[in-house]
């Protein structure tokens, strides 16, 4: 059987021209474009209008703070104090939370972030010691800190009110935290201002423990909330950002007490504390003779949830 089938015509043959032309062999395949001796270049595809605004008037991505790692160790799980912390607390959520509340109080970011300290990693230690809590720069160096917290305090912090534990152990985090992100003079400041600065953070994060007071005994750098209180007087006094300016004061210059404050608030510190001192009541003693009483058989008692006479006399008999 045969196929109607025939073959389709070929191609007509081509051919260079002298003039390096590609020409058909028939005269009917003639090109209606002018010849050129250059290439024709393959159009660009175009993905919408260029971006005409100068580049200084660009948004720019908004500056963050800071990252650093974070590890937890607990050195003794079978510790009932360990078992308070983890129930009580979320540890990834609540670490983040005391960076995060740090630096944001001590610190505007920018581009470089080249004025906050380069600390690179921060590890949480559980442990059973005496004491509440302190931070350490690592064997490895001082960018890698290590904040120990007394699983024993954490043991013993009150129950009642029922968010008691839960914000001492965090007002106890965000203080340490602050150890690891300020600036200390190059080791040349006060420690009771060191100390200070860290109640301060504390106490603007709203953390402050009920037995905190103002008080106007001893001098301006007592440290931790007695110097916290002074520096929260300033900020308001000041303008908001004075802590600020006073961290980061001491982060490429030594520590010199009567250019230091004066450079920041044209005023020796004694003069700002004398200011201080005056807002609060008369009836605020100068010293802590107001925390103490006689009772009538002359056994000396502490207020504040110190000893009561009934178990000072269960001691003497």
């Amino acid at each position: 059987m045969t196929l109607g089938w025939s073959p389709r015509p070929l191609p007509p043959p081509l051919a260079m021209s002298p003039a390096g032309e590609t020409t058909t062999s028939t005269s009917t395949a003639t090109s209606t474009a002018t010849t050129t001796n250059e290439p024709t270049p393959s159009p660009i595809p175009v993905h919408g209008a260029p971006n005409t605004t100068p580049a200084a008037q660009r948004p720019h991505p908004k500056p963050g703070y800071p990252t650093c790692k974070l590890r937890f160790e607990c050195r003794d799980l079978t510790h009932e104090g360990a078992d308070i912390f983890l129930s009580t607390n979320k540890v990834t959520e609540d670490f983040l939370a005391a960076v995060r509340t740090v630096l944001s109080i001590l610190y505007k970011p920018s581009q470089s972030n080249s004025h906050i300290p380069g600390t690179r990693s921060v590890t949480l230690i559980l442990e059973a010691m005496e004491g509440v809590a302190h931070t350490t720069g690592s064997e490895l160096d001082d960018d890698h800190k290590e904040i120990h917290f007394s699983l024993d305090y954490i043991l013993d912090i009150p129950t009642e009110p029922p968010s008691r534990r839960k914000d001492e152990i965090q007002g106890v985090l965000v203080h340490e935290m602050v150890h690891c992100w300020q600036w200390n003079g190059h080791g040349t400041a006060p420690g009771g201002l060191i100390e200070g600065i860290a109640d301060f953070v504390r106490l603007k994060a709203g953390l402050s423990p009920p037995h905190w007071k103002k008080e106007k005994k001893d001098n301006w750098d007592g440290g931790y909330q007695h110097t916290g209180y002074f520096l929260d007087w300033i900020e308001c006094n000041y303008g908001k950002g004075s802590v600020r300016r006073v961290n980061e004061a001491l982060m490429n210059k030594r520590y010199d007490e009567e250019a230091f404050w004066m450079g920041l608030f044209g005023k020796q510190v004694k003069e700002l504390w004398d200011e201080y001192c005056k807002t609060m009541p008369q009836d605020v003693a100068l010293d802590n003779k107001k925390d103490r009483k006689e009772p009538d058989d002359g056994v000396m008692v502490e207020r504040d949830g110190q000893k009561t006479k009934d178990q000072l006399e269960k001691v003497l008999e």
